[in-house]
């Protein structure tokens, strides 16, 4: 089994309050008061922070420190959606590595006080970088210093740069800490890196990128039922197709409802076996549940690669190889229920 960390962020609960922009969300409502009422200067991190990936993760926890050593409030500033989805090639689908509610949850799970997110339309994308900063963020929020990747971009055209930020810091009295991009394998950590290596089936360097196991989240809906023939259960989750899912394959996974998750086989793509259309799936082989999981939603969390798609000659061959694939599951990742820890 893999030693990094597969379930999920946390569906946790928090509170919110909203702003002209867009939502401020936090553990407690008193982070809320402190900062959006009271003005107490505080440490701030701007991104998107799609996936919440190594490089991210060592970004905002230097800002944590950073403010836990000034006895500062964390203020993450980030964008819902994702600029990219607003700005970027009309049906670009697919892409995501997190939904924002788990990006804001993964974040306040880092020790972030709040979450700032700018509600990001083509008009808010229009803003000059003085704009951004000056007319809205230190507007909402007492900076007492920034921090920001090398790679940040801000503003119409992404004008805004961090020699930008040093400059309005130095005006209105903030500071600016430029981080460098964390590199692994020689090549800097980034969301396109990650999305490149699900998309090629390079699950396993997608998993070390993010420093956990990649997941997506669904609903489970009834399907075809060839599952129920083989005698195991079959859960088929509909997925958001604005979600990233690793290559067509069969992975080895653990499936999540609420507080306990069962290892699985799981069917990424239409089976050709059953089908010809272009309808994809997500079908996942549940070792040792028991019950009804119609309608729940879960998520999947993609452990291991097991074996590329193909068809079969017959539905015994199929039954054998799809067995064969409940076995690896069921030797490496465990017979049953577990509760996951939160």
């Amino acid at each position: 089994m893999s030693n990094l960390h597969w379930a999920p962020f946390a569906h946790a609960t928090v509170v919110s309050k909203g702003f002209v922009d867009g939502t401020a969300f936090a553990a407690d409502a008193q982070s809320l008061e402190d900062v959006l009422v009271s003005r107490q200067a505080c440490v701030v991190a701007c991104g998107v922070f799609d996936g919440i990936h190594m490089g991210h993760r060592r970004l905002v926890e230097d800002a944590v420190a950073h403010a836990r050593r000034e006895r500062r409030m964390c203020v993450i500033v980030t964008f819902d959606p994702d600029p990219s989805e607003v700005l970027g090639a009309d049906g670009e689908l697919g892409q995501r590595l997190l939904p924002f509610r788990d990006r804001v949850e993964g974040l306040l799970s880092l020790g972030v006080d709040i979450v700032l997110a700018y509600h990001f339309t083509p008009e808010f994308g229009a803003l000059s970088p003085d704009a951004f900063v000056i007319d809205h963020l230190l507007k909402m929020v007492q900076v007492a210093s920034v921090h920001i990747g090398v790679n940040f971009r801000y503003g119409m055209g992404g004008a805004g740069s961090p020699e930008h930020m040093h400059l309005v810091g130095a005006r209105y009295g903030f500071d600016v800490v430029v981080h460098p991009l964390e590199c692994m394998a020689g090549s800097a950590v980034s969301a396109t890196r990650i999305r490149t290596c699900l998309a090629r089936g390079r699950l396993n360097e997608a998993n070390e990128l993010l420093g956990r196991c990649h997941y997506v989240r669904g609903r489970v809906v009834h399907g075809r039922g060839e599952g129920t023939g083989f005698g195991f259960p079959t859960a088929n989750v509909l997925c958001d197709p604005c979600d990233r899912l690793p290559s067509q394959g069969v992975y080895a996974c653990y499936v999540t409802c609420d507080d306990q998750a069962w290892p699985a086989a799981v069917n990424v793509g239409k089976p050709p076996t059953f089908t010809d259309d272009d309808v994809a799936f997500l079908e996942a082989n549940l070792v040792g549940f028991e019950g009804d999981l119609y309608g729940a939603d879960v998520a999947v969390s993609f452990v291991a690669w097991l074996r590329a798609s193909r068809c079969f000659d017959s539905i015994e061959e199929l039954k054998n190889t799809v067995m064969g694939n409940v076995s690896w599951v069921r030797e490496h990742l465990g017979t049953g229920a577990m509760e996951v820890a939160r």
